[in-house]
């Protein structure tokens, strides 16, 4: 009974040791075997086994595609400082873990660095403006470098991308301000043309204004004319000369004014002769006037035809 007791303990501490000679390995995983301290073998995915207490689990390698965001704080070739945040995607090349693992002490640190240099070396040379033009030149300058020195410690450089660029507040502000402004100044033009066109489309309604009216004007005149005319024929037939009917036409015409404005409380204060003889006086300085024009008109007359005789007689003179 005794035996079995001293038996039952080593045998289960032999299970233990036998059981840590097992263990599994996750997908998109290596596992890195030492023996002794010095490397043995990779594991990949599945249920794997070493000897136990001879073998030992150095490290587990992930080989899934990993993305470290680095921030560089830089100037900028018109002395404006600029943050870029530069994300890069990198995976562990699965034929290189034994590089990746016992080559690079702190991975993250090395591809840090590459980053920093790479960046303060190309964004020194461009302008604020040109570095959120050409942020996709940078991200592939930043790939080119890392691939470069990475490939030889067994990572892979997917892809980098400069996701965030971000200036100085005060230059932030003034870049602000300087896009307002020439919105502004756009907004000014098009107001601006705005008003032109409806000067323009004013003006021109005004003299289509104009024109109709004085075609107006000149359609009552004619009308007017023709209205007296018949009226002194009208006269003349019933016995009474022109004189006479002007008089009569003229002295209806004085007192249908005077009846017009009468009817308009609104009117503005006209003084005007409200006396037959009034209509007499106005009739008779209105043919005095035409007879003065008249006789104006005949001297002017006599006066060309005599400077066209002279003329042409120096004509034929020469």
């Amino acid at each position: 009974m005794g035996y079995y007791l001293s038996v039952v303990p080593l045998v289960i501490i032999g299970f233990l040791i036998l059981l840590s000679g097992i263990f599994t390995v996750k997908q998109q995983t290596s596992a890195i075997v030492e023996r002794f301290g010095k490397f043995l073998s990779i594991r990949n995915s599945g249920l794997r086994f070493k000897i136990p207490v001879v073998d030992r689990i150095a490290g587990r390698v992930n080989l899934k595609i990993q993305q470290l965001d680095v921030m560089v704080e830089t100037k900028t070739k018109d002395d404006v400082f600029v943050r870029l945040k530069i994300s890069v995607q990198f995976q562990i090349i699965k034929d290189k873990v034994y590089e990746a693992f016992y080559k690079l002490e702190n991975p993250h640190d090395q591809i840090t660095s590459y980053v920093f240099d790479v960046v303060r070396a190309e964004v020194p040379k461009m302008k604020l403006d040109d570095v959120f033009e050409r942020k996709d030149d940078i991200a592939v300058a930043v790939k080119k470098e890392l691939n470069e020195a990475m490939i030889n410690y067994g990572f892979d450089i997917i892809k980098t991308l400069v996701t965030d660029i971000d200036p100085d507040v005060q230059v932030k502000a003034a870049m602000n301000r300087i896009n307002a402004a020439e919105r502004e100044k756009v907004a000014a033009e098009f107001e601006a043309e705005a008003e032109r066109i409806k000067i323009v489309a004013k003006a021109r309604a005004e003299a289509e204004s104009k024109r109709l009216q004085g075609q107006g004007i000149a359609d009552q005149r004619r009308e007017i004319a023709r209205g007296l005319e018949e009226s002194v024929d009208v006269l003349n037939n019933v016995g009474i000369n022109s004189q006479e009917a002007s008089a009569l036409i003229v002295v209806t015409q004085h007192y249908d004014t005077l009846q017009s404005i009468g009817e308009h409380t609104n009117s503005n204060l006209i003084l005007l002769p409200n006396s037959p003889q009034a209509g007499s006086d106005m009739l008779n300085n209105m043919i005095a006037s035409f007879t003065a024009s008249n006789q104006i008109g005949e001297e002017m007359k006599k006066q060309n035809i005599a400077k066209g005789i002279t003329n042409k007689k120096k004509d034929s003179d020469s």
